[in-house]
C-alpha cells in the first residue's frame, strides 16, 4: 500500500499487509507532529508525482535491501501536535535489512519527493519548507 491520504493512517493494517512467511522482521516508521513552537502543520502535495516517487522509492528499497513488503502512506491536510504524519513499514527476511530499508525511504521521502509543510504558528504565520530545504536539515 503506496499513497496520499487526508485521512488517519491505519499502522495495524499496514503491518497486517507486510506479514509475510518470508519475512523475518518488520519495521514500522511514524512520523508525528512535534511541538516545534507552533500549533499545527499544514501538508500540501502534489498527489500525483508524489505517488509516483513513492512508488519508485519503495521499488528501489525493494531491490537495493532485499525488502520482502513496503508499506508507504503520508498524509495531506492539516495536523494537530502529535497526529502522524507518515507511516513506513519494511518487512525482509531479517531485522537488518528491514531498519536500513526504513530508514532509506525516510531520507527519500524526505529529499525528493514534492510535500511541503507550512508551520502554523500563535499569530497565524506560516512557514514555507520544501523538500529540498528538509535535506539540508532545516
Amino acid at each position: 500500500m503506496i499513497g496520499i491520504t487526508r485521512d488517519n493512517i491505519d499502522i495495524s493494517a499496514l503491518i497486517e499487509n507486510a506479514r509475510r512467511p518470508e519475512a523475518g522482521g518488520i519495521v514500522t516508521f511514524i512520523g508525528t507532529v512535534r511541538d516545534d513552537g507552533f500549533e499545527a502543520l499544514e501538508l500540501e502535495v502534489c498527489e500525483e508525482v508524489a505517488v509516483r516517487d513513492l512508488n519508485r522509492i519503495a521499488s528501489e528499497a525493494t531491490e537495493k535491501f532485499s525488502l520482502t513488503s513496503v508499506e508507504i502512506i503520508h498524509r495531506s491536510g492539516r495536523l494537530a501536535l502529535t497526529e502522524t504524519i507518515v507511516a513506513i513499514v519494511c518487512g525482509a527476511a531479517h531485522r537488518q535489512e528491514a531498519f536500513a530499508g526504513c530508514s532509506w525511504i525516510l531520507e527519500e521521502i524526505k529529499a525528493y519527493v514534492p510535500i511541503w509543510k507550512k508551520d502554523i504558528g500563535d499569530e497565524g504565520a506560516w512557514h514555507f519548507q520544501s523538500p529540498s530545504d528538509q535535506q539540508q536539515g532545516s
